[in-house]
């Protein structure tokens, strides 16, 4: 194809649009294949530097220009939406693959992707050995296939097909990978803290093929309680801290439920399409010391949600002060003691308006390619888009593949819907950025 003469067009120019969706159906085989190597590598929290050794040889062959750095807890400790670690960050690196024109016409962007996964769970429930990838009815299988190495491997697809038509962007384009997005964000914010902005930013998280408006806050916590050690042989001299760490979460439950009331002064109105937007989790529990002795103590992780606009200080002292009600005036819990640490998620939620241009120019690049409207979905998660919307003036939002059961058994990702959102990725490059012809 013919470069045009106004790089700005070139999107909207005849045969544009079938051209590329030819280019990227014959490169769908490699994409698979891609995504299918980066699950092989399993990037655990602090096992992802051979997924980022990948990453980086994949950026180095389409051209871009590597930056490769640690992750510096001591630099981002005072950064607004830093979360404390719950790992060392010694020997993890973000990868940011950097594409700079001959000449800047168009719109900057960031594509980011997280390449660390969550841990499989009971490897023995799944149908095959969770990092190594099978493809069954047009699915692939594995560990962190959809959240988000499908994603990351249709960014480096979208930005290759472009190259193959003989075009580039006509705009900087930052492809990032980036570690700690499923416990902190810390990743994100040290690509904010190297200088990386642009005019927008896209994430392809998994939540099939939707536009994301908005999500919620999140906070992660540990309460370590202490009871009253005692034999079982006179219990009702002790106090059992395992039962008392179950009282204290159900304390918190009306909280919850407070949060969510329709009349609740925090409640944002990006969620008035859910019932029940905020979530709290008793994730994990762990306490006692012997079978036949009433435990002394026991520690739980909850993980709580809470709405835009409620800053992390707030919800703090929310869950502080309702914890101490509990401790002060629930019979069951006379003489326990609970104290309140902060580690993981300390995550502000965020809005995006609703013309915002990263929004409407992905809607039409969508119904270009499909030839159907995508919803748009408010978020009763987290993710990292919330460090370039809140702290790096860059609109950011989530538009990525369909999978299922991520973060449980047998994850898969839909590969045709992997294949939709290359193209619709490549169009908003286009459109985004405008396009320069490929010189050698």
């Amino acid at each position: 194809m013919a470069p045009a003469s106004d790089p700005m067009s070139l999107a909207g120019s005849p045969g544009f649009l079938s051209a590329l969706t030819a280019v990227v159906a014959d490169g769908h085989d490699a994409c698979v294949t891609l995504l299918a190597d980066l699950v092989r590598h399993p990037s655990l929290l602090g096992q992802e530097q051979s997924a980022q050794d990948l990453i980086a040889g994949v950026f180095t062959g389409l051209g871009l220009t590597v930056d490769r750095f640690p992750i510096d807890l001591d630099a981002l400790r005072a950064l607004p939406g830093f979360s404390p670690s719950v790992t060392a960050p010694d020997g993890r690196d973000n990868v940011v693959g950097i594409y700079q024109p001959r000449t800047h016409i168009g719109r900057s962007l960031i594509l980011n992707g997280h390449i660390d996964v969550v841990p499989t769970g009971p490897a023995d429930l799944w149908s095959a050995d969770p990092f190594d990838p099978v493809i069954r009815d047009g699915r692939m299988y594995g560990r962190g296939v959809g959240d988000m190495k499908a994603g990351i491997a249709a960014y480096i697809a979208a930005f290759a097909a472009l190259r193959r038509m003989g075009y580039q962007p006509a705009a900087p384009v930052f492809l990032q990978s980036v570690v700690e997005e499923e416990c902190t964000g810390n990743g994100a914010l040290a690509c904010l803290h190297r200088g990386y902005r642009a005019d927008a930013a896209v994430i392809p998280e998994p939540f099939g093929q939707t536009l994301m408006t908005a999500q919620v806050g999140v906070m992660w916590l540990q309460i370590t309680v202490t009871g009253t050690p005692a034999h079982v042989l006179d219990t009702g001299a002790g106090r059992n801290a395992i039962e008392s760490a179950y009282a204290i979460a159900a304390h918190l439950k009306p909280l919850q439920q407070a949060w969510n009331d329709r009349a609740c002064p925090h409640r944002h109105a990006a969620f008035d399409g859910h019932d029940h937007p905020i979530q709290f989790n008793l994730g994990k529990i762990e306490g006692g010391e012997w079978a036949s002795s009433v435990p002394t103590r026991c520690t739980l992780d909850m993980r709580v949600g809470f709405h835009p606009g409620q800053d992390v200080a707030s919800v703090q002292a929310a869950v502080e002060k309702t914890i101490a009600q509990a401790l002060r005036t629930d019979p069951a819990l006379n003489g326990v003691k609970a104290d309140v640490r902060y580690g993981g998620f300390q995550a502000e939620g965020f809005a995006l308006p609703a013309d915002a241009d990263v929004l409407t120019e992905l809607e039409e690049s969508h119904r270009a390619i499909t030839g159907s409207t995508p919803r748009r979905v408010a978020m009763t998660c987290t993710t990292d888009a919330r460090f370039f919307a809140l702290y790096g003036d860059t609109p950011a939002t989530c538009y990525g593949p369909h999978a299922s059961r991520i973060h449980g058994i047998d994850e898969s990702v839909d590969l045709a819907s992997v294949q939709e959102v290359t193209a619709v990725l490549a169009l908003f490059i286009a459109r985004w950025c405008g396009l320069e012809p490929v010189t050698d």
